[in-house]
């Protein structure tokens, strides 16, 4: 993947801009080809096989060709938040992590628009002889093309799976075609790299080193589009695609979309739940509502602070 071809004319996301980055020109992520990083660290928030004891390494990238409305990490998705650095200065940051804290892998957060940046910090890792997994943790709302041009580098992929409901996704993503693109999406992961291997090889609660483990955030007022997203990847992957539910919305940022300045209730959240037991998921991590509704959510981030993350201390 060269970075000089992809920036001309940039096609590396659905979006399909065509922008020349390389001169200062922006798409949709509203970010040009300079590299952009608003933190580096050990991150505990992940599920238990990608965080482990040790924290995941993770990389927070400015910008994001999804830019859901209400986007818990708006402050880097909407408002861009980060530092201009380069390859040179990542790759080291992320051995010292793995040396000085041992992380158990090292983390993209949604890299989409920096694809070709993250082959070249992997090169730069892999020349220094630090060989743990790579996690691409996405959207779901991915090129076909532009997954098959990583995976000699992706061990681990994170995709998340939004929208069932095509007029849910134009409403809160402006991308009408979000569920055909992510579910194509994702069964290219799973030709890749197979199911998450801690279920596959039944030890749950190891770290894992391979394969793809498919997130849903349930939305306040939208059990319908859970459902029908639990239903859509039954059907492409079936009963032991790996899942994680997730309940952690809150409304932040600038998010104006009626019915969503709340969060999920526990009803909502066991009619998805149920759902997804009565079709027969069986490798699932579950994030169950939050008792308090009223208090801030442990990681939910602020990317102005040197430590984004109020929890994100080892366990």
């Amino acid at each position: 993947m060269d970075a000089t071809q992809n920036f001309t004319a940039c096609r590396l996301c659905p979006r399909q801009c065509g922008v020349n980055r390389l001169h200062g020109e922006t798409g949709f992520c509203g970010e040009t080809a300079q590299l952009r990083v608003a933190v580096i660290e050990a991150h505990f928030g992940e599920e238990p096989p990608i965080s482990g004891t040790r924290g995941s390494g993770t990389v927070f990238f400015s910008g994001c060709t999804l830019k859901c409305d209400f986007c818990q990490n708006y402050q880097l998705s909407h408002l861009h938040v980060g530092d201009e650095t380069s390859v040179a200065a990542v790759a080291p940051r992320l051995a010292s992590l793995y040396l000085a804290q041992g992380i158990h892998n090292v983390n993209f957060v949604t890299p989409d628009h920096f694809f070709p940046y993250t082959r070249q910090i992997v090169h730069e890792l892999r020349q220094i002889k630090v060989q743990i997994p790579i996690v691409y943790n996405m959207s779901g709302y991915e090129r076909v093309e532009s997954l098959r041009a990583i995976e000699d580098c992706a061990d681990i992929y994170l995709p998340d799976f939004k929208y069932a409901d095509r007029e849910l996704g134009e409403r809160l993503a402006h991308c009408r075609d979000y569920p055909a693109v992510a579910l194509d999406a994702i069964v290219e992961m799973v030709r890749q790299k197979g199911f998450l291997d801690v279920f596959t090889t039944g030890e749950p609660d190891h770290i894992a080193q391979k394969g793809v483990l498919v997130r849903h955030l349930i939305l306040p007022g939208q059990v319908r589009n859970s459902i029908e997203a639990l239903k859509m990847l039954f059907l492409e992957g079936g009963k032991d695609l790996p899942l994680s539910l997730m309940s952690q919305y809150q409304p932040v940022g600038q998010c104006s979309v009626p019915g969503f300045q709340r969060r999920i209730t526990e009803d909502e959240f066991q009619q998805v739940y149920a759902y997804a037991l009565s079709l027969g998921f069986h490798h699932l991590f579950i994030q169950y509502p939050e008792i308090e509704p009223d208090q801030p959510l442990e990681f939910l981030p602020d990317f102005t602070k040197k430590r984004p993350f109020k929890g994100n201390v080892k366990s």
